[in-house]
């Protein structure tokens, strides 16, 4: 354990009675090192005496796990726990509404942070908002150390490592699953539809503050359904936050070369259901457009909700990426199990233990997962069993 200042908590994850934070707890109690000082928060205690008991079963040295009340909602109560601790881990969301106020307690304190959210509106208002606070204070904001978006940032830093050009590169990454979206998850998506102005007006104010490499340049490129010469895949258009999160880190780091770009889908091995999948995803985004409308979707799935353990284990993930550049082609791949719960746990876990235990590159501020741990956080998810390979 690296030597402690005199915070008395190592790490604390926030939002463990919900079921991905559930699943966040138990890894860590399987996972966690010898002596790590950890605890778990939320606002009600009584449900948090009921992770504990189930933490239990994992690792009876548990019975002793400190619990912590802290609210969303309560700043005072944030900034408490921030002080207190190195790094926090939050599930709760979706984030641009219940959010910002821990992003500002951990910047303000030095305090590490990461999440799960997949929201550029709210990723690019705390960038604004308190990124130059973090840098000050040294605390390192670590937003989307879940599905969204750990396999797609560490993956392209993957394949950018094989590729090794000295010239532009281009990257496009390919995702397939048979998983379905968390109940978190399709709340954040369906809000974040209906604030696509919101969304615009807080991409425009960070690209206002936000600096730019020199002699270098790194963007997301939207592309356009096709049949994928590679792959042999049709692809789709993903309009998720993944692309921007590559686009950052190939902005923040030399080794993505002079001129990169990076570009994102879904990947079905037929037109029909290429062709259904954009269908269904339009038809969402004009769903959320209209308030009656989706108040009724988002009453059908609730935060929190999740499969069965039967479910999560015949679920998978594959991210396959296709690297250009010196007149090379490298294509490689990470996939895992479920998604959407269980792998999405295990990063979340593993990117806070990263922070607290390994040595990582010197950042401060809002960094991305290849910016703030790369290589250390991708020798982690190996060793819990997502895998990276060249194909």
């Amino acid at each position: 354990m690296p030597s402690s200042d005199e915070r008395d908590l190592d790490l604390v994850l926030l939002g463990a009675t919900g079921f991905t934070g559930g699943l966040t707890a138990e890894h860590l109690a399987r996972s966690a090192p010898a002596g790590l000082r950890w605890a778990i928060a939320g606002r009600n205690r009584a449900k948090l005496e009921q992770v504990r008991e189930r933490l239990t079963r994992i690792e009876p040295g548990l019975a002793d796990l400190e619990l912590v009340e802290a609210d969303s909602g309560d700043r005072a109560s944030l900034d408490a726990l921030a002080r207190r601790t190195r790094v926090v881990a939050t599930t709760v969301g979706p984030y641009v509404q219940y959010g910002e106020a821990l992003v500002a307690a951990c910047a303000a304190a030095g305090t590490d942070y990461v999440d799960l959210t997949g929201e550029p509106e709210f990723v690019d208002r705390m960038y604004v908002a308190h990124h130059e606070t973090a840098v000050a204070s040294g605390a390192r904001i670590v937003h989307a150390c879940g599905f969204d978006s750990i396999p797609h940032d560490l993956g392209v830093l993957y394949t950018v490592q094989q590729l090794a050009a000295k010239g532009p590169v281009a990257v496009r990454g390919v995702v397939r699953s048979n998983g379905t979206f968390s109940g978190g998850t399709f709340h954040s998506a369906l809000n974040a539809f209906a604030r696509a102005g919101q969304m615009r007006e807080a991409s425009k104010a960070r690209r206002a503050v936000e600096s730019r490499p020199t002699g270098r340049s790194s963007r997301a490129v939207a592309g356009k359904p096709h049949r994928d010469p590679v792959l042999g895949y049709w692809l789709v258009p993903l309009p998720t936050i993944d692309p921007f999160v590559v686009a950052r880190s190939g902005a923040a780091l030399p080794a993505y070369g002079p001129r990169f770009t990076y570009s994102h889908y879904a990947g079905t091995k037929t037109l029909h259901y290429a062709v259904g999948g954009a269908l269904g995803a339009g038809g969402l985004a004009l769903a959320a457009q209209v308030r009656p409308v989706r108040n009724f979707l988002l009453g059908r799935v609730q935060p929190g909700d999740g499969p069965d353990e039967a479910r999560r284990e015949k679920t998978w993930f594959t991210v396959d990426f296709v690297g250009e550049g010196d007149g090379r082609t490298v294509h490689t791949r990470v996939s895992g199990g479920d998604p959407g719960y269980t792998e999405t746990a295990v990063m979340l876990a593993e990117s806070a233990l990263c922070l607290l235990l390994d040595d990582n590159p010197t950042t401060a501020g809002s960094v991305t997962t290849a910016q703030a741990m790369g290589r250390a956080l991708t020798a982690r998810l190996v060793a819990a069993g997502i895998r990276f390979e060249t194909i």
